[in-house]
């Protein structure tokens, strides 16, 4: 059964390093929720379920001009749950429209269950997000 390291490593390979950028439903659990405490105005919350996260992402990361080029592990965190692992990181990639490179740090907390993402939560520096598109 995948641990949740492995299981952010294969979200990581899929989602943000891929060249073609696709997340498999096998991925997550049905009842998947996605937190994001602080997300830029406008931009929900949380989002509850697997085909709501999938198409939320999808539409989102399709009209994002930004190609991922880097996710840097800076830490991860264990816990007393198995289950539940606390990774920071930070992405890196170049505006499409512009060739401008910048980079972003992130932290997740990752539940699995049954191997798959059930729970997650991302803390996100959206000012560093929105002065990077701006910058572009």
């Amino acid at each position: 059964m995948p641990t949740p390291r492995e299981a952010f490593d294969r979200l990581r390979r899929q989602w943000f390093l891929a060249a073609q950028s696709s997340l498999d439903e096998d991925l997550f659990t049905e009842d998947l929720v996605v937190e994001m405490p602080f997300a830029a105005p406008g931009r929900p919350t949380r989002i509850e379920g697997r085909a709501a996260f999938i198409a939320y992402a999808q539409t989102g990361r399709a009209t994002l001009p930004v190609r991922f080029d880097r996710c840097d592990i800076t830490a991860a965190h264990d816990t007393a749950d198995p289950d539940v692992l606390v990774v920071e990181y930070e992405l890196g990639g170049t505006v499409t429209t512009t060739g401008a490179s910048a980079a972003a740090p992130f932290v997740g907390v990752l539940r699995t269950r049954d191997g798959r993402i059930a729970h997650w939560r991302e803390y996100q520096h959206t000012l560093a997000i929105a002065q990077a598109l701006a910058a572009a």
